[in-house]
């Protein structure tokens, strides 16, 4: 199935596509389903009602002709007397209205859920289109109407026949019982018949449902660019998601810059990467890494610890490799402790020889780091 543009509908809809369907008031419906349902209900109200309805309505109606005849002459007294007839006649058609009310409502729940649209019910020109009518009477939809109804035609013919079948020999038994009691016998067996030819229709709710909810899938397919269309529309087009990604970015790199001047060291590379190391002396905890950064930010690390007199050790292997194995405030690496400790251990050593005045001790050279992160020495950003 293609659309206008020649683009084949193969990618299953949405929750936008089905949602904004809803709102339109376009959801899945099977008219068998809600026809069958109210027949069903109705048939069965009036097998176990049916006999309370003729009592009541045969009193009111007893009630309603006996009047005495100097009422006759009262228009007053004769629309009273109609009026109550009314009320109790109500009376005992309530049950009945009431489940047939339920079962038209239950009916369409049932498959497509509650669903009131303004937009479905508004008038639209392409439905008083005349031509558009003879295109939807010759359309695939009316033909496959056409047929449900031939079957249903036959379906029920075929249950008529068999019904006849069955009850010839009780029909004609009734014309040897006395007119009242053949009367209550032929309304049960032709209430019992109306039951089976309604229940009967359950076979043509079985195929029509499933249908009806495959050709509904059907017609909210989309086309591949319809999905591509959709998620620009909701989740943003490219270039401001780019934008608010670089703002997001900024804001990110904003703050942690800002943790910088309460690192204890700078591990280098020393000038393509950058990572800022905090540790506490009285906590239980490993060293974590406060800011990191590469290129142009790596700099501006730089920058501002040699403004706060933060130590920077160039180790280029241990620098790469915190640089890729850790995140913002997490805690470097096990296989890395070693390596930190001893650029920490350099740190507090030239932190005794600035307060005691004492020489300046040498900076660690090459620091060893384990096998496993020694693949990040050649790695770029």
């Amino acid at each position: 199935m293609a659309n206008e543009n020649g683009q084949e509908k193969t990618e299953e809809p949405t929750a936008k596509r089905e949602q904004d369907a809803r709102k339109k008031g376009d959801i899945a419906r099977s008219k068998e389903l809600n026809t069958v349902m109210v027949l069903i209900v109705g048939s069965f109200m009036i097998w176990l009602t049916g006999d309370q309805i003729i009592k009541g309505m045969w009193q009111v109606m007893e009630g309603a002709f006996k009047i005495e005849r100097n009422e006759l002459f009262d228009p007053l007294v004769t629309v009273n007397n109609l009026q109550l007839a009314m009320q109790e006649a109500l009376v005992f058609v309530a049950p009945f209205l009431a489940a047939m009310v339920v079962a038209a409502i239950a009916g369409p729940i049932s498959m497509g859920g509650w669903s009131f649209s303004a937009e479905a019910i508004a008038p639209k020109a392409s439905k008083m289109n005349p031509i558009e009518g003879f295109k939807r009477m010759f359309a695939v939809r009316s033909l496959i109407e056409l047929v449900k109804s031939l079957l249903k035609f036959g379906l029920i013919l075929g249950i008529m026949a068999l019904l006849v079948e069955i009850y010839l020999p009780e029909f004609i038994y009734l014309t040897r019982l006395p007119l009242v009691e053949a009367l209550i016998r032929a309304s049960d067996v032709m209430t019992v018949s109306f039951v089976i030819l309604c229940c009967s229709l359950l076979i043509v709710v079985a195929i029509d449902v499933p249908f009806s909810l495959w050709e509904y899938k059907k017609k909210l397919k989309m086309t591949l660019q319809e999905v591509k269309d959709e998620m620009k529309q909701t989740e943003g087009r490219p270039e401001v998601k780019g934008k608010v990604r670089q703002l997001q970015q900024e804001l990110s790199q904003g703050r942690m810059l800002e943790e910088v001047p309460k690192a204890d060291v700078i591990v280098t590379n020393p000038t393509h990467f950058a990572v800022a190391i905090k540790y506490d002396e009285g906590g239980s905890g490993a060293p974590i890494v406060v800011a990191k950064g590469a290129d142009f930010m790596a700099a501006q690390i730089r920058n501002i610890a040699v403004g706060k007199g933060i130590t920077l050790v160039s180790a280029p292997p241990l620098a790469r490799a915190l640089f890729f194995t850790t995140e913002i405030d997490e805690e470097v690496p096990r296989g890395l402790y070693l390596a930190v400790a001893q650029v920490l251990a350099y740190v507090y050593q030239l932190r005794i020889a600035k307060e005691k005045r004492w020489r300046k001790p040498a900076a660690p050279g090459d620091i060893p780091i384990p096998e496993e992160y020694k693949k990040y020495s050649n790695k770029t950003y």
